[in-house]
């Protein structure tokens, strides 16, 4: 009763939230309606952030977070993921339908207490370092989901403007079309701070976090300090946010929010258009800083990054983090920019290419033996993901030169396949099986229905230039609703 008063004193109603009704059986569930009532009131908060009415979002927070709807939405995110068949300490998985419906109803704040984190280590992109991951337990991931969708429209309305990673409607490409617009120019900046924060996750500080973040700090606090299981034996956590656990990137991305404006800031106001010559691209805890010059980049915006940094635990790789022209070009997010004259090239860089060709020769030399079928389905799904990745920049030539290597590859498969057939025969077998010149098969489903398969040819994706997302678009705005759905529907909606 005393809570609801203070939820009317804050203008909302308990009616607000989805009710407590019997528990039914979780495939009847009406997830869709679940989705419309979480983000209606996901919308409500975030309008309250906009108006600076603190109070109505703490109180619109409880109520989501205590909302039936957003826990059948929390329970249902965790069990259809990536993670959802790998346990936490507990070894619980939740699978079927009455696990899932009891973890619905056993998702309550009173007794809570997060149980320690499941350390495995994964070896680092480009690197024989390995990369420790926490895995919290189902329940956990569940908890944090939760407080993630009450967390989530705040981080979206107060977040960086050129901020992509780890956030709604926004994707790599944006961040890489926002380079080229500006970059692009003959007028353009043309010195590049490429920077990348140093552990990001492991190393900001709990104490920023439980000062700056405005979530229920009983719970945040559970998240941060319940250490971790390592060879059966527990270790404390002092700093830092789990990567295996669903809020952690919203956590990164609130921590670094505040680095656009703090750069323009440290920058000097005269010459009068240096200001604006000044922009911040980030993804996640990779960023680039265009600057007019070198001597702007290290007089003002390395002291203000550093500074910014320091302050919520965190420092700038060193081995990462470099100053350069942009004639001389500099790799992002796995894309290389480089100015050639008055021409800015953004295509795959090398190590992306060469990353996915080890890719395709292990798919290759791991299906030997396989039906041709499997493999091609299992190339395809690397291929066409890794093109669809890099359609949006000048990818032509790189395209072709997958699909030349990758022949080649399926070639020396077939002969090693088939070592006493000739080559017509190989031909007739695997390129020839369509009438057309593409490797493919031809199989017969456990229906004896007839099936086709045929290789995905990156060279045949055509080239498509990304329309940046508006900086100032909100997703839980109601005045973005209309925008994001059009863009969701593939509609050009230009800036």
């Amino acid at each position: 009763m005393q809570k609801e008063k203070q939820l009317a004193s804050q203008g909302v109603s308990p009616k607000d939230g989805a009710a407590l009704g019997p528990a039914r059986e979780w495939n009847s569930l009406d997830f869709a309606q679940a989705k419309r009532e979480v983000k209606r009131l996901q919308m409500r908060i975030a309008k309250a952030v906009e108006e600076g009415r603190y109070g109505r979002v703490k109180a619109l927070q409880y109520l989501l977070t205590h909302s039936f709807y957003a826990k059948i939405l929390a329970v249902k995110r965790v069990t259809t993921n990536k993670g959802k068949k790998t346990p936490g300490v507990d070894g619980v998985v939740w699978t079927s339908s009455k696990q899932k419906m009891e973890a619905v109803r056993d998702m309550d704040q009173r007794g809570y207490r997060a149980l320690p984190l499941r350390r495995i280590y994964i070896p680092k992109k480009n690197s024989h370092k390995k990369r420790p991951l926490s895995i919290p337990t189902m329940k956990d991931r569940g908890m944090q989901e939760l407080y993630r969708l009450a967390l989530v429209p705040i981080a979206e309305t107060l977040a960086d403007p050129h901020s992509s990673g780890f956030r709604e409607g926004r994707r790599c490409a944006d961040a890489m079309q926002r380079i080229f617009l500006v970059l692009a120019q003959k007028t353009s900046a043309c010195w590049i701070y490429d920077a990348d924060v140093e552990g990001c996750f492991d190393n900001i500080s709990s104490d920023w976090l439980m000062a700056n973040i405005p979530i229920d700090k009983r719970m945040l606090r559970q998240w941060l300090k319940a250490g971790y299981m390592e060879n059966g034996k527990p270790f404390p956590t002092h700093d830092g946010t789990p990567q295996g656990g669903i809020i952690s990137p919203v956590l990164a991305n609130m921590t670094l929010d505040g680095l656009d404006a703090v750069i323009r800031n440290a920058v000097p106001r005269a010459p009068a258009n240096r200001k604006k010559r000044v922009h911040l691209i980030r993804y996640a805890d990779d960023f680039v800083v265009v600057a007019p010059s070198k001597e702007t980049i290290e007089e003002y915006i390395v002291p203000a990054v550093t500074a910014f940094l320091h302050e919520r635990g965190l420092n700038v790789s060193k081995a990462k983090t470099r100053i350069v022209h942009v004639r001389e070009g500099f790799d992002f997010l796995s894309q290389t920019v480089r100015k050639y004259g008055d021409n800015l090239i953004i295509r795959p860089s090398k190590a992306a290419v060469k990353t996915l060709l080890a890719n395709v020769k292990a798919i290759i030399k791991a299906h030997q033996s396989k039906p041709t079928h499997v493999l091609i389905y299992r190339l395809n799904l690397t291929i066409r993901g890794w093109a669809n990745y890099h359609r949006h920049v000048v990818s032509s030539e790189v395209f072709s030169y997958i699909d030349w290597r990758t022949n080649n590859m399926l070639w020396q498969w077939a002969r090693r396949r088939h070592q006493n057939r000739p080559p017509g025969w190989l031909n007739r077998r695997y390129w020839r099986v369509l009438g057309d010149y593409a490797f493919a098969a031809i199989w017969k489903d456990d229906k004896k229905t007839r099936r086709v398969a045929q290789l995905f040819r990156a060279s045949s994706l055509p080239i498509k230039r990304h329309i940046v997302v508006k900086s100032a678009a909100n997703p839980y705005g109601a005045e973005w609703q209309d925008y994001f759905q059009q863009r969701l529907a593939g509609k050009t909606v230009r800036v």
